[in-house]
């Protein structure tokens, strides 16, 4: 069917359970892309809505769905069940390939209303980083490891939110709950 929306189907942020909008459960996360000049590069982002963890997408070439559910399922398939549980994005074709995510994670994707990139304001503030990566910067030259450092550095700010400790600290204690074997990595 021409001009069909690929998020028919979709769940929508009103259908979230309240454990995601109260952060008292881990494992709900929040995306969206950063881009550079021209939209013509991405880097994608991840926030854990509880912990406020980041990951960071890299997306070298382009940020069409197809990359960017690769590199998501990359990311975030090592995690444990209890720490992939949802994620919100917003209704950017980037992530028209949904359903392969939902499916390759086992995890259940909500999507914002049409123009309402606030409804995800965990993702918001952390995008706002931009010492990091200035507004209309080329990030077609930014390479996993430049991401690797900027994570741990996000990773590792103490949080008044979280009682002065770092989300790293936070979501590494929550992934060995379950996971007692990988508390080292992330």
């Amino acid at each position: 069917m021409p001009g069909a929306s690929p998020f028919t189907g979709a769940l929508t942020i009103s259908e979230r359970p309240a454990e995601v909008n109260d952060r008292a459960i881990p494992g709900h996360w929040e995306g969206d892309l950063i881009l550079g000049t021209g939209n013509a590069s991405a880097i994608g982002t991840l926030v854990e809505r509880s912990t406020r963890f980041t990951i960071l997408l890299h997306l070298p070439g382009d940020h069409t769905a197809e990359t960017v559910a690769a590199a998501m399922i990359t990311a975030m398939q090592d995690l444990p069940d209890h720490l992939r549980r949802s994620i919100t994005w917003d209704r950017g074709t980037e992530l028209a390939r949904w359903r392969d995510i939902q499916i390759a994670l086992d995890i259940q994707l909500f999507f914002c209303d049409p123009h309402s990139p606030w409804q995800r304001g965990s993702n918001e503030n952390t995008n706002r980083l931009q010492q990091y990566f200035p507004k209309g910067a080329d990030l077609s030259h930014v390479t996993p490891a430049d991401l690797k450092r900027v994570e741990r550095e996000i990773n590792a700010r103490p949080r008044k939110s979280l009682g002065g400790r770092s989300a790293d600290e936070v979501f590494r204690d929550l992934r060995a709950i379950l996971d007692p074997h990988r508390c080292d990595d992330h």
